[in-house]
């Protein structure tokens, strides 16, 4: 197997001493809490969640990663997906909206020191936070990106529309992934810059806020020192992939602990049952009890797979992107997770309506949201094609493709 490794330095890969989990469960359980009270009702009214990302924003959540001396909290890969999963049990929408942000948070940990570097992570220090705008409509990026950058470094611009663009709505920049002279690269804009238009068009039935609707970039100006490099697609492998995916599996695991939660309260009160039922109470009848049982194992499990590769992870970014063993193991091994964490919280998030009757669908309950959140998420990237590729490197250590994208072709 053969494949080009960015080449990336080890200076500052790893941050050095960070906040202990009871420190940052301080600051943020609180803010998640606060968060989780209003999840249904902005599901009901399908208000996106920017009071909920200004109160991550302020309480700096975008800096987990970032070294302490730098402003940050120095958190490790597993404390930050440990926090994600909390997260996703509170809005599910959001960790998922921050996707790219963290990847971008980790660029900047396994870049050259010098004045850009700083100044990002910098930044993110301060509370800003970054969304994308990768996939396009149509031919999308199989063949090329439509969307481009032309001119020279001392006038440079960029015309396009994206869809999908996870988490722009509530971002202060923007990574545009783009042409240029034939190559595909990075571009951070503005969220606010002139020629920028978003809109909040995504029609999904799950995952309604995570911002994921179309971006226009209409004569954008964009300085030279925002071109960023390779973008997404370029050939080679990259910790990128199975660090954005895990994001999703973050997301999976926090919706099979809210669901566990949510349904768990409505069976302690429930009163109402049936004649033929094994108990007087629902809490009470061990039928009920199993589908709980099912529900808490499913949230278990998926969290510490989440874990376990957050932990692998953390030791290709410390060694300043990986090598090729290195990246193909975590790469393989999240490909794996996906195939178990997927159709375990599909099933747990359709099974948990077996506690109830009719009333288990009220719409003041949303519990359907649990399922509606799963089964989009988990679209993002097939599962059949990831079974596939598995099977495939299992049998004729086929090469994993960590470079590919949506279009026609």
């Amino acid at each position: 197997m053969t494949a080009t490794v960015r080449t990336t330095s080890t200076n500052g890969a790893a941050p050095g001493a960070g906040t202990s989990d009871e420190k940052l469960d301080e600051v943020f359980a609180p803010v998640f809490a606060r968060i989780a009270e209003g999840a249904v009702q902005r599901e009901q009214n399908r208000s996106l969640a920017h009071d909920e990302v200004d109160e991550l924003r302020k309480a700096r959540f975008g800096s987990l990663r970032v070294p302490v001396e730098l402003g940050g909290y120095g958190a490790s890969v597993r404390q930050l997906f440990r926090l994600l999963v909390d997260l996703a049990a509170a809005e599910s929408n959001l960790p998922q909206a921050l996707r790219v942000h963290w990847w971008f948070v980790e660029e900047q940990l396994l870049a050259e020191p010098g004045p850009e570097r700083e100044r990002w992570l910098a930044a993110a220090a301060d509370g800003v936070l970054v969304g994308n705008a990768i996939s396009e409509p149509g031919v999308g990026a199989i063949d090329r990106y439509r969307t481009a950058v032309t001119g020279d470094d001392e006038h440079l611009r960029l015309d396009g529309t994206k869809y999908y663009s996870t988490g722009s709505l509530y971002a202060d920049h923007i990574i545009v992934a783009a042409d240029r002279d034939g190559e595909r690269v990075h571009v951070l804009v503005d969220g606010d810059a002139e020629g920028v238009t978003q809109h909040d068009d995504w029609d999904g039935f799950g995952q309604r806020l995570t911002a994921s609707g179309t971006t226009e970039f209409s004569g954008v100006s964009v300085p030279a020192d925002r071109v960023l490099g390779p973008g997404y697609g370029t050939p080679g492998r990259t910790y990128g992939t199975s660090y954005l995916q895990l994001v999703q599996l973050a997301v999976l695991a926090g919706i099979a602990q809210r669901a566990t939660d949510d349904v768990s309260a409505w069976v302690r009160e429930r009163t109402r049952t049936f004649t033929h039922a094994q108990a007087d109470l629902p809490r009470h009848d061990p039928l009920v009890q199993q589908v709980i049982g099912r529900l808490s194992s499913t949230a278990y499990a998926a969290r510490t797979l989440v874990l376990d590769m957050a932990d692998k992870l953390q030791g290709v970014l410390d060694a300043g992107g990986g090598d090729d063993a290195s990246l193909d193991r975590v790469e393989f091994d999240v490909a794996r997770a996906q195939a178990v964490v997927i159709p375990s919280v599909l099933d747990a998030t359709t099974q948990l309506f077996e506690v109830g009757g009719a009333s288990i669908t009220s719409e003041k309950l949303r519990l359907d949201r649990h399922w509606r959140n799963a089964r989009t998420i988990s679209v993002h990237n097939p599962l059949i094609y990831k079974l596939q590729v598995v099977g495939d490197h299992v049998l004729n250590e086929a090469d994993l493709p960590y470079a590919w994208s949506a279009g026609k072709r």
